[in-house]
């Protein structure tokens, strides 16, 4: 079957990452950065208030599966210390923390060649359960932005993956695409297969290191056991498929 259009989660399935958010010194050092602005906070003090206003956000939420824009929460975090941060200074912050809560961040291999062969077919379009002020720079440190026809970022929307709200949002916005002739691609059974099916999509799955422990993808189309995109756009672009 050709496929209209392919739609990708971003972490886990064409990139590997970890994340340590819990480090002592990532919040000491995020503490002194606030505090060489002008916002006062010791790491204790400003890891409890991140995560206050964080989960205000999240208990307003009217979505079914929410989610939340952390650029919202380092901009309170400056303004509870009084000071009004100047354009582009939220998304610094943001990207101060995302910098040092990273351990490592790259590309599977084949990643690039199985975007670029799947736009000679069709639409590629990414759909990540992700904060914009993070992937948006990654997505350039990557070298894909450009092999995405359109990107749909959960922290943009107010909800994320499996919620089929986020899953309908690249057919509102091109009524040229319809459900079944599309299909997902992304490495949690939950969110990216079980999200698909449920608004009609096909869905292939990926089982990688990423993958959430004990899950099984029996509702997938396509499985891959281990991480081989090279495999996955053999079967994506073989006309058998």
């Amino acid at each position: 079957m050709r496929y209209d259009a392919y739609l990708f989660d971003l972490y886990g399935t064409l990139a590997d990452i970890h994340t340590d958010e819990s480090k002592p010194a990532l919040w000491k050092g995020l503490a002194r950065y606030y505090s060489e602005r002008g916002a006062n906070w010791t790491a204790d003090s400003l890891r409890t208030a991140f995560r206050e206003e964080s989960g205000k956000l999240f208990r307003s939420s009217k979505a079914a599966f929410p989610e939340i824009d952390l650029g919202i929460v380092f901009g309170d975090l400056y303004r509870m210390k009084g000071i009004y941060p100047k354009k582009g200074a939220v998304a610094e912050t943001a990207w101060f923390f995302r910098k040092a809560s990273t351990t490592h961040l790259r590309l599977y291999a084949g990643a690039k060649e199985l975007l670029r062969s799947l736009r000679r077919k069709g639409k590629v379009i990414l759909l990540s359960n992700a904060q914009i002020l993070f992937t948006a720079p990654e997505l350039d440190l990557l070298g894909i932005r450009d092999l995405f026809d359109a990107v749909y970022i959960s922290s943009d929307h107010g909800c994320k993956k499996p919620d089929p709200a986020f899953f309908s949002l690249p057919f509102q916005s091109d009524p040229s695409l319809s459900p079944e002739r599309c299909i997902m691609i992304g490495n949690d059974a939950a969110c990216d297969i079980n999200g698909a099916k449920r608004i009609g999509m096909r869905a292939f799955y990926i089982h990688s290191a990423l993958s959430p422990k004990g899950e099984t993808a029996e509702h997938a189309d396509f499985v891959q056991t281990g991480m081989d995109l090279n495999r996955v756009r053999r079967i994506l672009t073989s006309d058998r498929e």
